[in-house]
Formats: C-alpha cells, sequence, structure tokens
C-alpha cells in the first residue's frame, strides 16, 4: 500500500504579507456576501487596502475538495482477508487489476475508490524479492494470529539508505540477509507502506507458473455463454481433423516443450540434440494429409539424471507398430524405475543401441512431407528424453481436461478408464507396458475427433487477460485497451502473444526502458526484473 505524504493547501501562503481584519465599522453583509476587506503592512509601515473576494477563496476550496474527492484511494479490507481461509493469491491480484482496468468485479479483499481515475496500470515482477530482503517481520506462527494481514515495511535508516546508494559489487553473489543488511529496497520503503503476504499458485506437491496464473484467467458468464454459443456452430461446421489439436508456440512454451529454432528461439539445443525440419504448408488432399505416430518412452535414472530405455511409435492408419527399441544409456544407471519402466538391468544387459541410432531412425519417420503428427501424453518428457524438437506435437494430457481444471493435467490411466472405458497400466510392479499406453492415446485421439473439441472438456473456460481487456472499453477516452509486455526472451512468442506490444528484451535495463517507453501510449504494462534473482541464486 502506497505510503500517504502530507502536502500544504494550494491556499496556503497566498499572500506574502501580513492581513489583519478592519474595524468593526466595515459593514458586516459585504464580509459575509461578497469580501473581506484587509490591510496590508508594508515595509515603510504605510498600510494598503486590499479586497479579497471571498466567493473565490470558497470557489477555490470546492474545487480543490472535488479533485481530492476523485482521487484514486486503495485500502486493506482487513476484516475480509482475516475472514480468508487462504491467503491473497496471484489470481487475486489478477482479478484486481482487472477491475481497475476492464470491466471484472470489485474484490473483497481491497478497497478501491474512484477506479476509473487510475488512467495507467504498470505490474512489476521482481523474482527474489522476498520478506527477508524488504526486512520485514517474520510471519506469525502462534495458532491465535493471522499470517495473512499484511505487514508493515520499515523505512530505512539513514545508515542503510546511503549504504544503498553506493551499490553492491557487481560481482557479489547477494543473499538475503546482506540485502537486507545492506539497505533492501529503500525506493519500496519509501513508496510503499505495507506489504501483504501473497500466496503462490500451485498444490501440496508443485508449485505452478504464477506468468500462467496472472496471465490467463476463468473467463465471465456472459463471454462463458457466447462461447458455448459459437463452440456449437463451430462444431457442427468444423471437420474432423486432427491439425487442429496441433499444440501453439505459445503452449509448447508454457508447458515445457523442447521448440525447434525455426519457430520460436528460446530453446538452447545442448550437444546431442537433434530437429526435424520445418512443415511445409499441408495439401488439401485427403490422401496427402499427415500421418500421425503415437509414442511412448520408458526412462532410467543414470548419473546423469533421466535417460531413454525404450521407445514405441505406432502407426495410427495401420494401427502396428513401426518402431519398438530397447536402448542402452551411456552413463551407468543408478535406477532402473522397473516398478514404471518394467525394464531390468537382465533386459538391458545384450542392448546395444545407442540415443544417436534411435534419433536417426526416429528423424527418418518424421522428415517427410507433410511433417508428421506426433502424439503422446505428457509428450514433452518423451521428447526431453529423445533430445528431439518436432512442430507439430498433440498432447492428450491438455486435449483433455482435469476434473479441477487447468492448471492440472489428467493422468492417462484416468482418461483411458473415463473417456474410453477401459483399464491401463494394470501391472502393478511389472512397470507400464510403452505400447499399451501409445495405442491409449491413439484412442483418446479418435474419441476427440469423433465427439468434437468439447468432447473431455469440463468446461472450464479460460481466457488470456488481454482478451478479457480488449472487450472493455478502454479508459480516459480510449477506444480500446493498449497492453505491453516487456519480458526476457520474446514475449510475443509466450504470456505475451495477445498483448497490443510485446517487447523483447535481453537485460533488466532494456526492461526498465522499455517500460517508460510503453507507459505513454497504453494502459496496462507488465515487466519482469530478473537480475535479482540471477544474482541471489534464486
Amino acid at each position: 500500500m502506497k505510503r500517504s505524504h502530507t502536502t500544504s493547501s494550494p491556499n496556503a501562503g497566498q499572500h506574502a504579507h501580513k492581513k489583519r481584519k478592519t474595524s468593526a465599522s466595515v459593514s458586516v453583509g459585504l464580509v459575509q456576501e461578497s469580501s473581506q476587506i484587509t490591510m496590508s503592512e508594508g515595509a515603510g509601515g504605510g498600510g494598503e487596502w486590499i479586497k479579497v473576494e471571498k466567493r473565490k477563496v470558497k470557489k477555490a476550496m470546492k474545487l480543490e475538495a472535488k479533485l481530492d474527492s476523485t482521487q484514486p484511494r486503495f485500502g486493506y479490507a482487513v476484516k475480509e482477508i482475516t475472514r480468508r481461509r487462504d491467503a491473497v493469491g496471484i489470481d487475486d491480484i489478477r482479478d484486481f487489476i482487472l477491475h481497475i482496468v476492464a470491466d471484472a468485479p470489485p474484490p473483497s479483499w481491497i478497497h478501491v475508490q474512484n477506479p476509473h481515475a487510475v488512467q495507467k496500470v504498470v505490474v512489476l515482477l521482481v523474482p527474489g524479492l522476498t520478506s527477508t530482503v524488504l526486512s520485514l517481520p517474520p510471519l506469525p506462527t502462534s495458532a491465535t494470529a493471522n499470517p495473512n494481514l499484511p505487514l508493515s515495511i520499515p523505512l530505512p535508516s539513514t545508515s542503510q539508505t546511503d549504504a544503498a546508494s553506493a551499490g553492491p559489487s557487481s560481482s557479489a553473489v547477494c543473499t538475503e540477509d546482506a540485502a537486507a543488511a545492506f539497505g533492501g529496497v529503500p525506493f519500496v520503503a519509501n513508496t510503499f507502506s505495507h506489504a501483504l503476504p501473497t500466496k503462490a499458485p500451485g498444490d501440496a506437491t508443485r508449485m505452478h507458473s504464477v506468468l500462467s496464473e496472472f496471465f490467463h484467467g476463468p473467463v465471465s458468464n456472459e463471454e462463458k455463454k457466447r462461447r458455448v454459443l459459437q463452440r456449437i456452430a463451430s462444431e457442427r461446421a468444423t471437420e474432423r481433423n486432427p491439425l487442429q489439436y496441433i499444440l501453439s508456440v505459445e503452449q509448447m512454451i508454457e508447458n515445457d516443450y523442447p521448440i525447434p529454432s525455426y519457430m520460436a528461439d528460446v530453446f538452447e539445443k545442448r550437444p546431442g540434440w537433434v530437429e526435424t525440419p520445418p512443415p511445409q504448408p499441408s495439401s488439401t488432399d485427403k490422401s496427402t494429409q499427415p500421418k500421425i505416430y503415437a509414442i511412448d518412452c520408458e526412462m532410467c535414472i543414470t548419473e546423469d539424471g533421466k535417460a531413454l530405455a525404450r521407445v514405441c511409435f505406432i502407426d495410427n492408419d495401420t494401427g502396428k507398430v513401426v518402431y519398438d527399441q530397447l536402448v542402452k544409456p551411456p552413463q551407468p544407471i543408478i535406477d532402473y524405475l522397473t516398478r514404471f519402466s518394467g525394464i531390468t538391468a537382465d533386459v538391458l544387459a545384450p542392448i546395444s543401441t545407442a540415443l544417436l541410432d534411435v534419433q536417426k531412425r526416429i528423424l527418418e519417420l518424421l522428415s517427410v512431407t507433410p511433417t508428421p503428427i506426433l502424439l503422446g501424453h505428457s509428450l514433452e518428457s518423451d521428447l526431453n528424453v529423445l533430445q528431439l524438437c518436432h512442430p507439430r506435437c498433440i498432447d492428450t494430457a491438455l486435449l483433455y481436461d482435469h476434473p479441477r481444471g487447468r492448471p492440472l493435467k489428467p493422468g492417462l490411466a484416468w482418461l483411458t478408464k473415463k473417456w474410453c472405458g477401459r483399464t491401463i497400466q494394470a501391472n502393478g510392479e511389472g512397470g507400464h507396458d510403452p505400447e499399451e499406453d501409445a495405442r491409449a492415446c491413439l484412442d483418446l485421439l479418435k474419441k476427440k475427433l469423433e465427439n468434437g473439441p468439447s468432447f473431455g472438456t469440463f468446461k472450464t473456460d479460460i481466457e488470456s487477460i488481454f482478451e478479457r481487456m480488449s472487450r472493455s472499453p478502454g479508459r480516459a477516452g480510449n477506444d480500446s485497451i493498449r497492453s505491453a509486455v516487456i519480458d526476457h526472451g520474446n514475449p510475443g512468442t509466450w504470456h505475451g502473444a495477445k498483448a497490443t506490444t510485446p517487447v523483447a528484451c535481453k537485460t533488466d535495463e532494456e526492461v526498465v526502458q522499455g517500460v517508460l517507453e510503453a507507459i505513454p501510449n497504453h494502459q496496462f504494462i507488465f515487466g519482469r526484473l530478473t537480475t535479482w534473482q540471477t544474482r541471489s541464486g534464486g
């Protein structure tokens, strides 16, 4: 919450000389209704009569009060925060911003006066800026205390401010404690009075993407109705074409897929990695439609991490296995993961096939025209262990919904039982059969093609905040809301794909400059600063 600063009234000190009221002989009615007569005392002791229009003074005071009453103000709703079971989340912050910028309803955890007076919103994400760095008190651990309430940010001492202005050594690796002792972040301490504990997205086992949670949210009820009608009309007219289910670059990046270099410059191929050729334009002739290969890999753990132990390819057209190969990892195996893979030391003992041999065979299958489609469940795991980049991927973990909605992903065994009515992966400690898993993916794709895009979804409609903003009228006379995302890498192929202006940066200095340049012509600006996270080892 922003600190308040006391300012003097614009009417204070209006005259450079003293005033004193005249004698009682002056008409009272004149003073009350029209003016006040005063006499100034000059340097020479002589006096001058001055007439001050009281109506003008009152008018100026009213104007000042009116302007003050229309200024935006923010205040935490402490009672509401106390009643919450969890701390304020990233989704709450997203909806708060959409309330100010677009048409979202007002949040309950924060009071906003005159949100329409806010003409620009700048959001800065600074990973690694922890409570320790900001010199905040520790969260209470008492059963009677509430850990979700706002915390007061202490003002920096003079010595801390001087130390911070001197700047840390550029070569030093900062720690939280060192940064706090060094002066923390004086700008934050001097600008904001309170910090609010915020809950990261995720569940008991893993943290989900903060960027994904912030940039995507549920659609409004009106938009949901519109989408249902659009979906019905679309499914009636849409040909059952698997190409419509190929992952976009944005989806691939968000789900940690290795990206071919010709699609986006966001993935650095390490030695040993290969990529398939760029796809050629698809033909409308059904006889030349791309082949679909369902794929599943089994892995083991070596001294260098996960490694390929078996790979299976099945042709969708024929239903036949076109490639099924055990693979010998180059490094010593620590864990065969037999309970998942079914592979043991005896199984791999006679095998001499290496990853390079597998890549060569896979490139033969995929380097044809039209470019084949790879189908799998959580396919990014298979591609990473194959050290393979491919542009056309369909992922059944994204093709179907988890019952609780995204970003959770459904399991393959659950999907197959739910939508295909059969049981897989029932071997217990004997491990999975990659052929069985690959065939399950084929069956799930066929079900989707037969029943349409909405089959297997739970109507948890999600949209980008930029889509939400695009439907809302702009503030301050703007016809539409212009948005900018300034970030490291290439945000135009990821979370900033639907923003008005995505700006790619390489350094925090470029991000700051990009934000400053975007402010005059945009109503919403997002920037991410990563230097602190990098230097602190976060």
